[in-house]
């Protein structure tokens, strides 16, 4: 007799989840767990670093940071000229 079923399902519209088991007669008495897949957050540095564009513009960036080619702009200065 069957003793394990191992089923990925999505949780549907209330909570529901559909597990297929054509195995198992109908009055089967079976005890359920639910193990929830861990989410891989990545950072958004990992992100960008994906697309060719964003990485070069990034390495620019920390190049210009290295270099000290910064612009340092006072925000309350820029709401009083600008807004």
């Amino acid at each position: 007799m069957l003793s394990g079923i191992k089923q990925k399902a999505v949780v549907g519209k209330d909570g529901k989840i559909e597990l297929s088991a054509t195995e198992l007669p109908e009055g089967t008495v079976v005890e359920v767990i639910v193990l929830v897949e861990a989410t891989t957050e990545e950072d958004e540095t990992t992100y960008l670093l994906k697309s060719e564009t964003n990485k070069k513009h990034l390495l620019k960036a920390l190049e210009n940071v290295e270099k000290g080619n910064l612009i340092y702009v006072d925000l309350d200065e820029y709401e009083k000229s600008y807004l």
